[in-house]
This record gives structure tokens, sequence and C-alpha cells, in this order.
């Protein structure tokens, strides 16, 4: 893809949030138009559709060469709240008729080792910059596949294919350069990895799979997160199905999908404070058996567009996975309204560990989401090879729009043995040694002062006897 060389007519240099649209003739060089948002003048109106889709303002110009066997190509890229990114891509065969239509939401985290024969764990979130060179309807030898390059030297692949009455998400694989030491600094190895999982899930023909809840992939050093996943491959007619093929977990889910937020603004209010939340245990397994164990209540108090709420988290309908390396550990909670809450532990110093990162993404109670992220804190310091426990209430500080309160805290995040907590280093709020001084202290100055009054007084007193002569 190259830059025109002169600009698109009747158009300015500014830009804002966009989003893209790739205009039809295949016969012709492609037109990538990004519509930007820009205050004034006002955009004119548009359908209630297409309002919906585009941001109007100013234009700036792409050339696209022609992809054989594909026609129109739909590419929007919807920025979220803190680089989360909805991909959503709607292609078409040479006759202008939809073959694939997909929307979802994903993110990777992979752990490297360095060159100092450490550890380290990337998030790797940002699609703004994705691209969908190799996307495909597919043709007899070759089935529809879906293809996206974004960052340095990342790809992602999803193959599909068809056997009578159903086609199936074939297999995924993610690629990604190591050699980058923006991305993986110090990292040991070199070149380009790839990791693929089989996934092989099969979906009735003209039904569109959806899976708002988020679905993980883990295998070797990568752990892929999906979730808002909407697909169809082989689309009948040209025209993506309305009937739905739900993932397991949306089946067994009770809770309504998010509406779409109201034009309505919302009053500022003070949240109601909330009863205690319960007490969940979570733990995370790997090859060894537990790796990390965590018992909690956990109570979110989010401020949002001026509007401050507290939410308490149910266990009984939490799910939780994870993963757990020699350096580094991730707990992650998910349920019908959260897409994820991470925790992520790291050791420091070899011999203690922390709680470093805390990440969150979930919708409000007016459809809108909500998403933080913050990988510079340090709480639940505690030794390693013990556990840290906190029975009173604790606050973490994640930003100043999102605050966790936990109640009846205890986790070990590494070396946990036998599936057991090990001695626990508890917090100074549990600490009620300390009383024994400060009441101790107090005492004796309380007697001090007494002593002092009652000196004074007397003296007082001894002096009233006596009358000048």
């Amino acid at each position: 893809m190259t830059r025109a060389e002169a600009p698109c007519p009747g158009v300015c240099s500014s830009c804002g949030r966009w989003s893209a649209l790739l205009l039809p003739g295949f016969q012709q060089a492609f037109s990538l138009v990004l519509l930007l948002l820009l205050p004034p003048p006002p955009p004119p109106p548009l359908p209630p559709r297409r309002r919906r889709r585009l941001l109007c303002g100013i234009m700036v110009c792409f050339r696209f060469s022609p992809v054989p066997g594909s026609g129109l190509v739909l590419l929007c890229l919807v920025l979220g709240a803190v680089s989360s990114y909805a991909l959503e891509l709607n292609l078409t065969d040479s006759g202008k008729a939809t073959c694939l239509y997909a929307k979802w939401q994903m993110n990777f985290t992979i752990r490297y080792e360095t060159t100092s024969k450490s550890y380290k764990t990337v998030t790797v979130s940002d699609l703004s910059t994705a691209t969908y060179n190799g996307s495909a309807c597919g043709e007899d030898q070759n089935g529809p596949k879906i293809a996206v390059q974004f960052g340095s030297g990342f790809s992602w692949v999803v193959n599909f294919t068809k056997e009578g009455s159903t086609y199936s998400i074939d297999g995924i694989s993610f690629s990604y350069n190591i050699s980058d030491n923006t991305t993986f600094p110090d990292a040991k190895d070199k070149g380009i990895l790839t990791v693929y999982d089989p996934v092989r899930f099969r979906i009735p023909l003209n039904n569109i799979f959806r899976c708002n809840s988020l679905s993980t992939l883990e295998k070797d050093d990568v752990v892929q997160y999906y979730w808002d996943v909407h697909v169809q491959a082989f689309v009948q007619n040209g025209t993506v199905s309305t009937k739905e093929f739900l993932c397991e977990k949306d089946r067994t889910s009770t809770t309504v999908a998010p509406i779409t937020p109201t034009t309505t603004p919302a009053p500022t209010t003070t949240p109601i404070p909330k009863e205690k939340p319960e007490v969940g245990s979570y733990s995370v397994n790997n090859s060894n058996g537990t790796c990390l164990l965590a018992t909690m209540g956990l109570q979110l108090n989010i401020t949002h567009e001026k509007v401050a709420s507290i939410i308490n988290i149910n266990p009984n309908t939490t799910d939780f996975t994870g993963n757990c390396h020699p350096q580094s550990a991730l707990l992650r909670l998910n349920s019908s309204n959260i897409k994820f809450l991470d925790f992520v532990f790291a050791v420091k110093n070899e011999n203690r560990f922390y709680l470093k990162e805390v990440n969150i993404s979930m919708y409000l109670v007016n459809g809108s989401v909500f998403s933080i992220a913050n990988n510079n804190l340090s709480y639940w310091d505690a030794p390693l090879g013990s556990s840290y426990m906190c029975n009173k209430e604790q606050t973490v500080s994640v930003s100043g729009a999102f605050q966790i309160n936990t109640f009846d805290l205890r986790v070990q995040p590494f070396n946990v043995m036998e599936g057991k907590y090990s001695t626990a280093q508890e917090c100074s709020l549990d600490d009620d040694t300390i009383l024994i001084p400060i009441i101790v202290g107090a005492g004796l100055s309380g007697l001090i002062i007494v002593i002092v009054i009652a000196y004074l007084i007397g003296r007082r007193k001894s002096y009233a006897g006596y009358q000048t002569l």
C-alpha cells in the first residue's frame, strides 16, 4: 500500500479519530478513504445506519493493487477504550457478493527468554495498524481464510474448511518477530516464531458463529485471547445470516448482551456503598500441578463519564484462567460482563514477588466498554516461597478512575507446594502487635500529663496561705 502523491480534492491535512472504508472498483486502483473526525465544521447528516459506522470529516487517499479473486473489501478498525480495537472484515468475491464476514477482538501475551537467562512477558493489544493482505474467499483447492498483519512483524491467519452441511474454523496460526528489540528487548532468540492451534470447530452452514465470552488458546509461550467474535465463512447468496450459532460459554450465560448506549447524558452520581463481596477461591494449573492460588473478595470502584459505581464480583459466576512462568504469573477472571480482569505478578530481586500489573475491560450497565491498564504497580509484596495475606479491607489503586477493594485476601503466585498455601506474610493492616507499643506510649504520655497538672495545682495551693506583711 503506497500513499498517493497528490492529496484528494477538497481535503485538509488535520486528523483525529478514524475508521477505514475500501471503496469498490477492482478494475482500477482501489482507493482507501480514511474518514477522520473534525469537530468544526459539523459534518453533513448521514442515514442512521452509516452514521453509526463512519465519523465524517477529512479524507486522505491511498492506493491499493487489485487482489485476484476478491472485490469489495470493507475494513473497519473501531478504536476502543485504552488500546482496545475491534476488527471487522467484509470480504466479497468478483461478483461483489459477500463471501466471508468477521468482526472480533483479540490480544496476545508472549513469554520469552532474555540474554540474562530471565523471562519476560509482553502483551500485544495495539491492532490499530492492522492490514488484511492475503484474506480470500476461497476456491476449489484452497478454502477461505482471514489474514491480518499488525505492529512490527505480527501476523495472524485463520483458515476455514467445508464438509457436508457444516463449515469449520480449521486452525489459527500466529507469528511474531522476536528480533524486534522494541517489543522484545534483550531477547535471547532471534527470527520469526509461529504457533499453530488446530481449532476444528464445526458450525452449520448459513449460520454466523457468535462468542461474546472470552476464549483462550495457549500454545508454547503464547496465550491468545478472543472475545466479541462474530464470523461466517461460505456466506450464501451474498447475505450474512441472522441465525446465530453460539459458543458453549454464550449458551450457558444468563446475562443479556450489552445494549447500545443511549445519547441521553448520564447525571453525575455518588456510588451507593455495597455490602462486603463474597470471597472466591481461584487457582491456575500447569503441567506440574497447581502453580497459583488466590482467595479474595473483590469490589470494583469505577468512575466513567462522571458516573461512579461499585461492583461486587460474584465468584459463583466468574471463570478464571491464567499461566505460570519462573518470573511472572497471570490470573485472569472473566464473566458475562467482564471481558477480562488480569492480575499479573512478577519476581523482584530474585527473592520476592509482588502485584505488578492490573488490566480490565468490561461492559458497564449502559453498554459502554470500560478499559484500564497499569503495568507499574507495587502491591502484595512478600518473599518467594510464602503467601501474602491481608484479611482487612485493602485498596489497589489502578488509576484515578479505577480502584479494587480486596477483602480476606490471600495469594501465592509462585512456588505452590502440593496445592496448598505456604506460610503467610501479613499486611500491616492485620498486624496488631504494633498496637501494644502505641497503647503503652499513650498511657505513659497520659500519666506524665496528669503528674505535671497535679504538680502545678499543688504549687498554686501552697502559695495561697502566705500574705504580704
